[in-house]
């Protein structure tokens, strides 16, 4: 099966995946998505910094309806799923959380996994970035 990534520049490598924010050359402010200036102090130098691939679930909720395009609901039809904020230390990042529901809970270890988003026309599977529990038997 052919797979692609949603969104190439959101990720740093894809093996092991990692995430690709930025960090402000004037006040140390992390960010992601990556973006072109600082949103604490405006500053215009931005460098690519790789993110933490750990963290901690910060607050989390399950979206219960499909989200609007350019979401994709896959052929079998749209599943609910946990979202949520994931705090990495140096930022919070929203995400999907592949967790489940008898699982989850603020402050639960997670670490960053690749899951399918939705298949292209051709059949591609297009994958995006989520967080799953991380077990000590896992590492």
């Amino acid at each position: 099966m052919t797979t692609r990534l949603i969104d190439e520049n959101l990720f740093d490598a894809v093996d092991p995946p990692r995430l690709a924010g930025a960090r402000c050359d004037e006040c140390g402010t992390v960010v992601f998505p990556r973006q072109d200036s600082c949103p604490k102090c405006s500053g215009r130098a931005m460098s690519t910094h790789a993110l933490l691939v750990r963290g901690l679930v910060w607050s989390w909720t399950l979206q219960a309806f499909p989200p609007k395009p350019p979401y994709r609901p896959p052929a079998e039809g749209y599943q609910p799923y946990h979202v949520g904020y994931v705090d990495l230390g140096e930022v919070l990042v929203e995400a999907r959380l592949d967790v489940p529901r008898a699982e989850i809970r603020i402050g639960l270890p997670v670490r960053l996994t690749m899951v399918p988003a939705y298949h292209d026309e051709d059949g591609t599977e297009v994958l995006t970035f989520a967080f799953r529990p991380d077990r000590e038997e896992d590492r």
